[in-house]
């Protein structure tokens, strides 16, 4: 993980570009798919889609929102000890956090694909921010 002032890692790098392509795909799903696939479900599932589109769209704001302030701490516009702390922690809740793959059943495949993936990123960077905050408390593992 880069300090303060260090040039980002390639994995940060590519992290960020992951979820910010993630981003995209998902505003092209919902401007573009979502109301016919919307269209075509029963009633409980109409709901169920909008209870994951709004879960995907928090899951992508909270990272994009944690990734940004980490690019800030290789800026040098925040100090690592600023970014561990409110609010540029990373959010933590059973909602972001759930990833129950069965309920996607019956959701738009490529919805579900999305959730899955926005799930994965999530996971990934919920491990970042538990670095960021160690090395902030305990220094860097390897030294």
């Amino acid at each position: 993980m880069a300090t303060q002032g260090e040039a980002p890692t390639a994995f940060f790098s590519k992290t960020y570009d992951e979820a910010t392509g993630l981003l995209v795909e998902a505003r092209d799903y919902l401007a573009a798919e979502e109301r016919g696939d919307r269209a075509r479900l029963e009633v409980v599932d109409r709901l169920r889609l909008t209870c994951e589109t709004t879960r995907l769209t928090s899951r992508l704001t909270h990272i994009m929102a944690w990734l940004l302030a980490r690019r800030a701490v290789c800026a040098g516009e925040l100090t690592a000890v600023e970014a561990a702390c409110p609010p540029y922690l990373l959010e933590r809740n059973e909602t972001l956090a759930d990833g129950d793959p069965t309920a996607y059943q019956n959701l738009p495949k490529n919805l579900s694909r999305l959730m899955d993936r926005s799930h994965r990123l999530y996971i990934r960077v919920a491990r970042l921010d538990d670095l960021a905050r160690r090395t902030v408390h305990q220094g860097p593992p390897w030294g």
